[in-house]
């Protein structure tokens, strides 16, 4: 945990799910930027904060905590950051109103009169929440966006040029800028592009030719990758009624293809992303009749212990920018946890990533099932 400095106050803040060995802080010097404009401290003038403000895609509720007098709506695609924030606003003695901690599957508030925007690194992201958005600022609405330099290109601000209104920049400072929007009601952006669809290519087993569904901000939005496509190609053939687990699912193409496999198996969808969730839903109400369930969770951290016959898991290796193997290491403890005695835990990754050195510690056995120049499937069987 760690303690923000602001005008307004400090506030001990932390990531989710909290790891006294976490080196990172839950905010940044973009959010840091933003809270100095907003107090008008760089030498603009305070922004009012009396009307509705609404926060989009706060990394871990850094701002929504240090503006909270002003009762934000938060709008978030990340459990994590939807818990971070429920989690910082209690300890520094506010009250979490549930209310407030939307989702970007959400409506939105019908009044928005500022807008404060952390730039995802999902463009297309960018996109479709701004499109979600527009019918909702009007003419005198406070739009500013925040992220590191790193993080804002011509073609961000073409999006806010192209859906909102006329876009400026701020000058640089401590590699963090902000992105000011003058919200135009005369424009006419057009159709919102997303979600996209596109039919999955054949010789990948039970899901060839299927279509899928892809939401704004999911990996691989416009084609199948080539990780999941060996992992389609050597899935387990495994018959009668077992509980199977998606793990960080994405669109679901890999549950979805284990439910028409096994047509008795109950499919559970898990992913910390709603946008993910929203894909899987989709592309699993058009593609199969048999019940499935999802779940917005931390990895297996909604799963009860020993109720999981097989886990399929494609593990990302980077969180909220962030690169390391924390997450997939917690999904991989995660699913020991949850699977019963000869349960299963198959893995897809890069060769690179050495999974099969952690699933051995864990597991105490890890079999390689396929494998081709850059990606390799695991095996390991909790005993």
């Amino acid at each position: 945990m760690n303690r923000l400095t602001t005008s307004r106050g400090d506030f001990d803040l932390a990531r989710f799910p909290e790891d006294p060995r976490d080196p990172f802080r839950a905010w940044d010097a973009a959010d840091e930027y933003l809270l100095r404009h907003l107090d008008g401290i760089d030498g603009e003038r305070p922004t009012d904060l009396s009307g509705r403000v609404v926060v989009l895609g706060d990394r871990w509720g850094a701002l929504v905590t240090a503006i909270a007098d002003h009762r934000p709506v938060q709008i978030t695609d990340s459990f994590l950051a939807r818990e971070a924030t429920r989690a910082n606003l209690t300890r520094n003695g506010v009250d979490a109103d549930p209310t407030r901690l939307l989702t970007t599957r959400d409506t939105p508030p019908d009044r928005i009169d500022v807008l404060l925007i952390r730039v995802p690194k999902s463009l297309a992201l960018l996109e479709d929440q701004l499109h979600r958005l527009a019918p909702h600022v009007h003419a005198d609405t406070v739009v500013v966006g925040a992220g590191m330099v790193t993080e804002i290109h011509t073609s961000t601000l073409r999006l806010f040029e192209q859906i909102l209104g006329p876009t400026r920049t701020s000058l640089a400072a401590k590699k963090a800028r902000l992105i000011f929007c003058s919200p135009d009601p005369r424009l006419t952006p057009g159709a919102n592009p997303w979600p996209r669809r596109y039919a999955l290519p054949e010789g990948v087993g039970a899901a060839s030719g299927l279509t899928v569904t892809n939401h704004a901000g999911i990996f691989c939005a416009d084609r199948l990758d080539i990780g999941t496509r060996l992992f389609l190609r050597n899935l387990p053939h495994r018959r009668g009624r077992e509980r199977v687990v998606d793990l960080g699912c994405g669109n679901g193409v890999v549950g979805m293809a284990m439910a028409l496999e096994n047509s008795e198996a109950e499919v559970l969808f898990i992913d910390e992303s709603y946008q993910a969730l929203a894909s899987a839903e989709a592309t699993c109400s058009t593609n199969i009749d048999s019940p499935v369930e999802f779940l917005a969770a931390d990895g297996m951290s909604g799963v009860p212990a020993g109720t999981v016959d097989l886990v399929m898991n494609n593990p990302p290796f980077h969180t909220h920018r962030a690169t390391t193997d924390a997450t997939a290491w917690r999904m991989f403890h995660g699913s020991r946890a949850a699977l019963r005695r000869g349960g299963e835990l198959w893995v897809v990754g890069n060769r690179h990533l050495g999974y099969h050195v952690k699933l051995r510690r864990l597991f105490g056995n890890c079999e390689v099932v396929a494998s081709d120049p850059k990606f390799v499937v695991l095996r390991a069987v909790k005993r």
